[in-house]
């Protein structure tokens, strides 16, 4: 049986409580196509607001420390993202990996600190254009997976976010062909990793997804669903997205 699909909004530093008003709509956009998972993942400021104005809908964080508490000015544990209202993190974006210098071991633990938490986690993987043109692809997504890989996986809780960096933000989609290889490869890789029940383990393709290119993403094998970023800011331009995949 094929995966429900599940469409997430990253909004990364975008929102103020003035805009809360588009979560309300995307929510009433998902609750109108059962068949899709959605959710949206604000700014930390309105994760709180967000979920107490839509108590239906499914609002998460885009990052969390892996300490339950301590002297780490700055950073917020699972257990108070939870607290404010999330039931899910984004973890290991590659604009974490990248600016924040997140490792593989460090995306694992905090996977780890979020199912202890009780929220669900996407992990997300991808490669940069020079490791794209240097034939690489496969390996380093791979590799980053296995890195990240947390323990007691299951995918209740697991999701697996496929995002080639070069495309993110850029308008530029790889082709049809090159998602199915890539997610063939994750799928492969999850059945290494985990054995029995990898084959239900969501793996989303995040990188320009528009209202536009939706549906032929969406209809590529192993690709259960997206992470969309830009797109997903307003109800006007997710919406398309989530109804592309109620009927995918």
């Amino acid at each position: 049986m094929p995966n429900r699909k599940y469409i997430v909004g990253n909004w990364k530093m975008n929102g103020l409580q003035s805009e809360l008003s588009d979560i309300s709509g995307i929510a009433a956009i998902a609750a109108a196509n059962p068949s899709v998972d959605a959710a949206i993942c604000p700014p930390l400021t309105l994760i709180a607001s967000a979920s107490s104005q839509n108590p239906a809908f499914a609002v998460g964080a885009q990052d969390c420390h892996y300490n339950e508490k301590g002297a780490h000015t700055g950073c917020v544990s699972a257990a108070m993202i939870k607290e404010a209202g999330a039931s899910l993190s984004i973890l290991g974006h590659s604009e974490r990996r990248a600016d924040q210098h997140e490792t593989d071991a460090e995306v694992k633990t905090k996977a780890e600190a979020v199912h202890a938490a009780g929220l669900g986690a996407i992990i997300c993987v991808g490669e940069t254009e020079e490791e794209r043109d240097a034939g690489k692809a496969v390996d380093v997504v791979c590799g980053q997976l296995e890195g990240s890989f947390p323990a007691g996986a299951d995918a209740n809780w697991l999701t697996i976010a496929y995002e080639p960096v070069w495309a993110i933000g850029t308008g530029r989609v790889p082709e049809a062909s090159d998602v199915e290889e890539m997610h063939a490869a994750i799928r492969s890789a999850l059945g290494r990793l985990m054995g029995d029940g990898a084959d239900a383990v969501r793996i989303l393709y995040g990188g320009s997804m528009n209202g536009g290119n939706a549906a032929e993403l969406l209809a590529v094998p192993n690709v259960d669903g997206g992470l969309v970023g830009g797109a997903s800011l307003t109800a006007a331009k997710f919406g398309p997205i989530i109804e592309a995949a109620a009927a995918a």
